[in-house]
């Protein structure tokens, strides 16, 4: 049984191959514009929807319908390969049954959205029967050959292609089914750590050495901030010129006459914005890379980065450590080195128990960076502490704890970690007090492979 990874590449089209990428972006985000209006009115009307359905009606009516005919009464769509206007039913299909699904699990979810020019992800789809790869070059439908920066480095079946852009670059991301022996990876060491995230230091590890992270936001937000009053300035200026209201809506289906100097000025806002995601990115990739690679064993808190983004002061440099990213990525390449990913309750007092005798310190503000345990004297870094504290959860287990005190000694719910970390099932025992632990555990296969997301970048790993 095969694997799935993408490899994302830059591309380098001509003037030409981009106005087409334009378009035929334009047309998928107008077909899922269109599916999901005529989903709302089946279930309005108490139909149950259904995405082929819809599908079949649109290729009834595309080519003649009005709506679908450019000034000369001509069907504009035929200018646009089929792929691009057919993909948004599967995917408009697949985002509602997301959506159900995760109503049945009781996560938080939201209905699929209508996508607004300039406000979405642009990018099309093109099937593999489609296109064909040779060398740093891809022939795609109606553009001819477009140059790539890098060969593709997945051996394998293509299932397909999604040319995107990101800033003013395009990319391709091609779908491909690998063996598991390319898919699987080689860890180059046996250790267990834990991580403890943060904002002074964007992981502290059990082994006492702190990340710093780039903090690429912060460091670009002066910048940031004047290329973005330059842009709206210019877009104020065009508003003004078209005869509307200062800093009033505009109504809907207008448009505003754009100067070369506003395009301009939104296309280095746009490379900013880029740069910035882009420095982020590589940051959190080398590090799970690092931590999965040298680990059988890693530890993190289940961390509510949704309501920590609340806060005032502290969303700004949690969104630029990037705490949801780091996850995601352990995640993932987690499977892929065999390594096994242990979650930390969200309410375990990682902070606030003592690493060395385990009493807990109730009395711990978040402005407490360092304490002293009554206990048996130990000084503690808030953060170190934390980090050997969810390292404990990995190796031998937690010392509850019972109004302050510690208690009698307790495993966890996981057997002690092995050197292969090829160990046995999860032992259904938990801590006494301690929190709960939730073992995430992949099967470790030999061979080696690329790395998903890093692929997906186009990075030399």
């Amino acid at each position: 049984m095969g694997r799935h990874l993408s490899h994302k590449i830059a591309l380098c089209p001509t003037p030409e191959q981009v106005d087409y990428f334009k378009r035929a972006c334009g047309t998928a985000r107008r077909v899922w514009n269109w599916a999901l209006a005529e989903w709302h009115k089946e279930r309005a009307l108490g139909r149950t929807p259904n995405a082929m359905a819809l599908k079949k009606r649109f290729n009834a009516l595309k080519y003649r319908d009005p709506a679908w005919l450019d000034a000369n009464g001509r069907p504009w769509l035929r200018d646009i390969h089929r792929d691009a206007h057919a993909q948004p039913f599967a995917h408009l299909a697949q985002a509602w049954q997301r959506f159900f699904d995760e109503i049945r699990a009781g996560k938080p979810a939201h209905e699929p959205r209508f996508k607004k020019k300039g406000r979405c992800r642009d990018s099309f789809y093109v099937a593999n029967d489609k296109f064909r790869l040779q060398g740093t070059t891809i022939r795609l439908p109606k553009v001819g050959e477009v140059a790539m920066t890098e060969a593709l480095r997945l051996q394998g079946k293509i299932l397909g292609a999604t040319v995107s852009r990101t800033g003013e670059g395009w990319f391709v991301s091609i779908q491909v089914e690998v063996p598991e022996a390319q898919f699987y990876r080689k860890r180059t060491g046996d250790g267990m750590v834990g991580i403890d995230l943060g904002v002074k230091a964007a992981a502290t590890l059990s082994t006492g050495e702190r990340v710093q992270a780039p903090m690429p936001l912060k460091k670009a937000l002066r910048r940031l901030k004047i290329r973005s009053r330059r842009v709206s300035r210019k877009l104020e200026a065009a508003r003004l010129a078209a005869g509307f209201a200062p800093r009033a809506p505009l109504p809907k289906g207008s448009k505003l006459a754009q100067s070369n100097n506003c395009r301009k000025s939104a296309q280095r806002l746009a490379r900013m914005h880029a740069r910035i995601a882009n420095l982020r990115a590589d940051f959190l990739h080398k590090l799970t890379t690092r931590l999965c690679r040298e680990s059988q064993a890693v530890v993190i808190e289940d961390l509510n980065v949704g309501g920590m983004l609340k806060h005032e002061q502290l969303a700004r440099p949690i969104s630029d450590v990037g705490f949801g990213m780091f996850r995601q990525q352990l995640e993932y390449k987690a499977k892929r080195y065999g390594t096994r990913l242990i979650v930390a309750d969200r309410w375990y007092p990682s902070s606030r128990l003592c690493s060395r005798c385990g009493w807990k310190n109730a009395a711990l503000t978040l402005r407490d960076r360092e304490w002293t345990c009554p206990q048996c004297g130990a000084q503690h870094d808030r953060d170190l502490n934390a980090a050997l504290n969810l390292e404990r959860l990995a190796t031998e287990g937690t010392i509850p704890y019972r109004d302050g005190a510690p208690a009698p000694y307790t495993r966890t719910a996981l057997p002690v970690a092995s050197p292969s970390g090829n160990g046995g099932p999860a032992i259904a025992i938990m801590p006494i007090a301690g929190g709960k632990v939730t073992p995430v555990r992949y099967e470790p296969q030999c061979g080696s492979g690329q790395e998903e997301k890093r692929v997906r970048n186009g990075a030399r790993f």
